[in-house]
């Protein structure tokens, strides 16, 4: 039962220079959980923001207020230190070294503000155990990552070049652990009244999705690229099986499941193969498992598979286009996804994945134009008159809107 709680982060005030994906999906987990939420953008906008399709602006920067500053000029970072006075967090995804080449780094802001929490994630991290800046001169985006860290040479097939994941997991991989961090960050804080600096590597986070293969690395001193199959061959079924309308994605992990997809597909005649009476025997005989489930999925629809699957608690599922996904009724009926209205067109928005209990979802808000929020923020939290906001737009400090 909801009682309308307030959200854990109620009160929390955070600039957010995040740019992309990465620092703008840690900044929008933390408006969904209560806080305040500042985005700050360039005079011109961010390049998200410029991109003909703004559903993944839309989607990561919703609930939050919308600011410019030029960061360039000592107006802009003094402005900027005005609002780093009164907030919590800042947060960003700058390259290593240039929140200090703009004067904005963690001892800049510190000295402003001794409780701040200086949130930075990069590519390949932020510093050294020494203390020296991290070489920035590595390109640091997702596909670049997911080069750096491994992945792509688990993905794809032996006897093609290695192939990147079709989602851009790395960048979110890395907001995830931001947001992590600055709410540990300001756990810590509570307790000592201290700020800190906090820095998240898109590498380092990779790392931990190698699990499986790092597995096979150690039982075997390499690794295979297998396409949908197992990372190293060890489960079947473990694939993804055509249907008469596209696929469907099965795990056997258990020798339950096996049981249960042989009384799904009617096949109980094989229950005592000697070719499938263990995992280990399955997967020996990976092809011939593989035919018998695919000649049974190809004359069913993809939804009729993992509906009779499932019912029989057989991990499984449709592989869905993205279409499909947005309109997923049951997501939109949990608020988990939400249609929102922005320049005439709906939007299908995600919600944070983070669920309060005891708190209501939040309505998702499309993000505003740009500035929109320049003269109340800078009215209500550093203190500019009329004239000075006057002043600052005449100087393209801000954005003349």
């Amino acid at each position: 039962m909801v009682d309308n709680r307030p959200l854990p982060l109620d009160g929390v005030v955070v600039l957010d220079l995040g740019q992309i994906y990465q620092g703008p999906y840690a900044g929008f987990l933390m408006a969904n959980s209560g806080a305040r939420v500042i985005k700050i953008e360039p005079v011109a906008g961010e390049g998200m923001r410029l991109s003909k399709a703004d559903l993944p602006y839309a989607m990561l920067n919703a609930n939050k207020e919308s600011t410019t500053i030029d960061l360039k000029q000592p107006e802009g970072v003094a402005l900027f230190k005005e609002l780093v006075a009164v907030a919590d967090v800042v947060l960003m995804n700058y390259a290593p070294g240039v929140p200090e080449r703009l004067g904005i780094g963690f001892d800049d802001l510190i000295a402003v503000n001794p409780r701040l929490v200086f949130a930075h994630a990069a590519g390949f991290g932020v510093q050294e155990l020494d203390g020296s800046v991290v070489d920035s001169s590595i390109p640091a985006m997702d596909i670049t990552v997911q080069a750096h860290s491994g992945a792509m040479s688990t993905t794809g097939y032996e006897d093609t070049p290695p192939l990147k994941a079709g989602v851009a997991y790395i960048d979110f991989l890395g907001g995830t652990h931001l947001y992590a961090a600055i709410t540990t960050a300001l756990f810590e804080r509570e307790r000592t009244g201290q700020g800190r600096s906090v820095e998240i590597a898109m590498a380092d986070a990779a790392h931990f999705t190698l699990a499986t293969a790092l597995g096979t690395w150690q039982e075997t001193g390499a690794t295979q690229r297998n396409g949908n199959r197992h990372a190293n061959l060890a489960i079947a079924p473990y694939n993804a099986y055509r249907c008469a309308d596209g696929w469907v994605a099965v795990i056997c992990v258990a020798e339950r499941h096996w049981t249960a997809i042989l009384s799904v597909i009617d096949r109980e005649d094989l229950d005592g193969d000697e070719r499938f009476r263990s995992r280990g025997r399955r997967a020996h005989n990976l092809q011939a498992v593989d035919d018998l489930v695919e000649a049974w999925t190809s004359q069913h629809t993809k939804a009729d598979v993992a509906a009779q699957l499932q019912a029989a608690h057989v991990p499984a599922a449709a592989v869905r286009d993205v279409d499909e996904v947005v309109r997923d009724e049951r997501q939109h009926a949990r608020k988990a996804l939400q249609w929102v209205e922005r320049d005439g067109e709906q939007l299908p928005l995600a919600a944070s994945p983070i669920r309060w209990h005891g708190s209501d979802v939040l309505e998702l808000e499309p993000y505003r134009a740009l500035g929109a929020d320049n003269d109340a923020v800078f009215r209500e939290l550093a203190g500019q008159s009329t004239a000075q906001l006057a002043a600052l737009r005449s100087a393209s400090v801000i954005a003349k809107n």
